[in-house]
């Protein structure tokens, strides 16, 4: 089967030109100008429309259980969302649950696999060490697992000890996987977050409060001075603080290969928005920051310090006590509401895996401060490269999966729950008015979103199974 999209401008991380693009079943197969096919299933116009590679998002908690309830998008519902905003690929964490690493990924998949509608890959988590896990961690390259978590907060919970980390750093090095970082400071949350409970402090500002800013610049330094010793790559995972940005800069300009994500909340809500009516609806770890974070933030993308823009998707109801209709069925999961009186209850956790695109296209390219190509790289090309999935996603090249969004530069749109399909009952960005907004979406070659009508379906995404790590972007 072949589609055929004509007149439209493709515009990828390096270039933009008025091109045609060939698609055979879930495949781009041709590029060029004055493409033409006679057995074309359908012909797609794409006169006035951007043609551009589906958004990846390598960063999303689908379906994670956290304090008596659950992330309110599963794999279906977060697909969707991802999907219906423009994004094709998605990667979720597996838990460790056990020392087995390979059955933990089996697990999570026999779950996923039946319900993601768009195509997704997965991280593994390594919240405890043991030589029977130190083993298993390389055999996890064969599974297209190619990447690892840690953390340096959660005590008790989710943290390595500093040697711990070292070790699995020098392990990932050896065998080609990827080790992200979570990084804050767990002992100094640990401290104030009791002091703030015994001052009777709990309201949701004493979310950011008890998870200083220098905790986080400090474990990046931490992380960024093991990995050099290991000798192997870092990423740092939802970058918050300008402090952050600075040593990501230090630790790169000293030979460390150290990268960085950050995510579309830290670049548009302050700690201010905690202290707000609904403040819970913003509560996510490590928590917002401020508007001199938000502007270094800004120009480490621009300066290419900072390699990706993804969510951290993890949605919950604001109120999870009223039900909404999510395709026509009554859904109510408990949500924020847990915490309504105590901060160290509240779901850590927001939604954006559909929010992302639209919003920073309007607040990037509409605003002239990034061009087309800078936004395909951070949301799409540049993900896809750092794990393993380049030229596969991220690209719009013969022999790349048919990920394609065919974006309208000019529709404009009050955005909000309206329109993104997040399972939630709030939108961070509601009545936002945004120009620029995806028109289709193809996965795979299959349309699965147009013009505001949903089309896929559960079981329709693939597990991607993911290259080795291969090099710094």
């Amino acid at each position: 089967m072949q589609t055929l999209i004509k007149n439209g401008v493709l515009a990828t991380a390096t270039k933009t030109e008025e091109a045609d693009l060939l698609i055979e079943d879930d495949k781009i197969i041709s590029v060029g100008q004055g493409l033409t096919v006679e057995d074309a299933v359908e012909v797609i116009d794409a006169r006035g429309l951007y043609v551009l590679p589906g958004g990846v998002d390598v960063h999303v908690h689908l379906d994670l259980p956290m304090f008596n309830t659950v992330s309110s998008d599963d794999h279906y519902t977060g697909t969707k969302a991802a999907a219906c905003g423009g994004t094709t690929t998605v990667i979720d964490f597996v838990s460790q649950e056990t020392d087995d690493l390979l059955g933990c990924v089996a697990k999570l998949r026999q779950k996923a696999d039946a319900r993601v509608a768009v195509d997704y890959g997965l991280h593994m988590n390594i919240t405890h060490l043991n030589p029977r896990v130190e083993e298993q961690i390389p055999l996890l390259v064969k599974e297209g697992v190619t990447s690892l978590k840690v953390f340096t907060a959660y005590n008790g919970r989710l943290r390595l000890q500093d040697h711990e980390i070292f070790r699995v750093l020098r392990i990932a090095g050896e065998h080609g996987l990827l080790t992200m970082l979570h990084a804050e400071n767990g002992d100094l949350i640990e401290l104030l977050v009791q002091e703030a409970c015994l001052n009777d402090r709990k309201s949701p500002v004493w979310h950011a409060r008890t998870r200083p800013a220098w905790g986080a610049v400090e474990a990046v330094m931490r992380g960024a001075a093991l990995a050099a010793v290991a000798q192997a790559p870092l990423y740092i995972v939802h970058i918050n603080t300008s402090g952050e940005v600075d040593m990501l800069r230090y630790a790169r300009d000293h030979g460390v290969q150290l990268m960085g994500e950050t995510c579309p909340q830290y670049l548009f809500f302050t700690e201010d928005d905690l202290a707000r009516p609904d403040g819970a609806g913003w509560v996510c770890s490590p928590p917002l920051r401020t508007a001199a974070d938000q502007q270094r933030i800004w120009k480490g993308l621009k300066e290419k310090t900072v390699q990706v823009i993804s969510t951290d998707h993890c949605p919950f109801f604001l109120n999870g006590t009223k039900p909404i209709l999510y395709e026509g069925k009554e859904v109510a999961i408990p949500g924020k509401e847990l915490g309504r009186d105590d901060f160290t209850m509240i779901p850590n956790g927001l939604p954006g895996v559909g929010d992302r695109l639209p919003v920073l296209w309007t607040k990037m390219v509409g605003s002239g401060e990034f061009s087309i190509n800078e936004f395909v790289a951070l949301t799409s090309t540049n993900p896809a490269r750092i794990f393993g999935m380049y030229p596969r996603k991220g690209s719009l090249s013969p022999g790349a999966d048919a990920d394609i969004v065919l974006w309208d530069p000019r529709l404009e749109v009050v955005y909000g729950v309206a329109h993104a399909q997040q399972r939630t009952d709030y939108n961070l960005y509601e009545g936002w008015k945004l120009t620029g907004y995806p028109l289709r979406v193809l996965s795979r070659g299959r349309t699965v979103y147009c013009d505001g009508t949903w089309s896929g379906k559960p079981g329709n995404g693939k597990f991607i199974h993911r290259a080795a790590f291969t090099g710094m972007v």
